[in-house]
């Protein structure tokens, strides 16, 4: 009777530490669904910080939703995702004065440039300015000289239109325009195969030259001083997200900007150059610089 007892008591021990067993690893992380612009994604600069993140928060899994800054912002609106990662200020103020996002954090920042072929037939690798730049594209002898427009609505093409606006010129009736309605690794190879113009974040750039993807096209106007073509990145919680997913969202959120040399250093290693500038060096300025981008449009 002993023995049968004993027996019985070692089965059901063995079941209970089966059932923890099984418990402890079906248990399904904590899906965390965040927007974000194309360039944080196509660089890696965003997954590269999740993998970093989870070895704090195993139990958390970020998703990205990668999109243009006008769609990433809608998700919000929508209730889709907790978080956002967007690049275009006067699309953020007008989110958050709607009471849509909040708690924003900028984290990081670089710059656009002009992207074309090498030969350079409009000749922008002289311009004044990049107002010049662009007016040298619309003036430049027609053949195969085009320009490559996101036509997205992202934060690039957004910066796009304004620079042309600020040209007094409206390109959009141009066979030579083309709106690729795509994210900025596929407008740059766009305009490699076409030995295209168009306008790009030096990150997305950087990492498709440095991998050999876009061999017809340079780097060849450029300018860290004109705030025209500074690239400031926000993060922002959505205000509908609620529960556990909105805590890792925050946490997430602060992460990145709790540790400016992850951004610092992202890219220094696989391509030997900085691809992002943490903001958070540069806190006061970059915010009265982000108030000024955020007034134009």
């Amino acid at each position: 009777m002993k023995n049968r007892f004993a027996a019985i008591t070692l089965l059901m021990l063995f079941a209970t530490i089966l059932i923890i067993y099984y418990n402890m690893h079906s248990i399904h992380p904590t899906r965390v669904r965040i927007s974000t612009t194309t360039s944080l994604y196509a660089t890696g600069l965003l997954d590269y910080i999740a993998v970093k993140f989870r070895e704090l928060y195993p139990d958390v899994e970020i998703q990205f939703i990668p999109v243009g800054s006008s769609a990433a912002l809608r998700y919000a609106e929508r209730g889709d995702v907790c978080a956002v990662f967007v690049h275009e200020p006067n699309f953020e103020k007008k989110y958050l004065d709607m009471g849509v996002i909040e708690e924003q954090k900028i984290f990081a920042f670089n710059y656009f440039i002009i992207v074309g072929p090498r030969e350079d037939p409009a000749n922008i690798s002289m311009a004044i300015d990049v107002v010049d730049a662009f007016r040298r594209i619309y003036s430049a002898e027609r053949e195969s000289t085009y320009f490559i427009s996101r036509g997205d609505g992202s934060g690039t093409h957004t910066r796009e239109i304004y620079i042309w606006k600020l040209a007094g010129i409206s390109p959009t009736d141009r066979p030579w325009y083309k709106e690729c309605g795509c994210g900025m690794d596929q407008a740059l190879i766009i305009a490699n195969e076409l030995k295209g113009y168009t306008l790009s974040d030096v990150g997305t750039y950087m990492v498709l030259k440095i991998r050999g993807r876009i061999p017809n096209i340079e780097a060849l106007y450029n300018s860290s001083t004109d705030i025209v073509l500074l690239n400031i990145y926000s993060g922002y919680l959505a205000k509908g997200c609620r529960g556990i997913e909105r805590r890792y969202a925050e946490l997430f959120l602060n992460f990145i900007y709790s540790n400016p040399d992850i951004v610092d250093n992202f890219g220094v290693n696989e391509y030997g150059v900085r691809l992002f500038y943490s903001a958070r060096h540069f806190d006061g300025d970059i915010r009265d610089l982000w108030s000024k981008l955020a007034g134009i449009g």
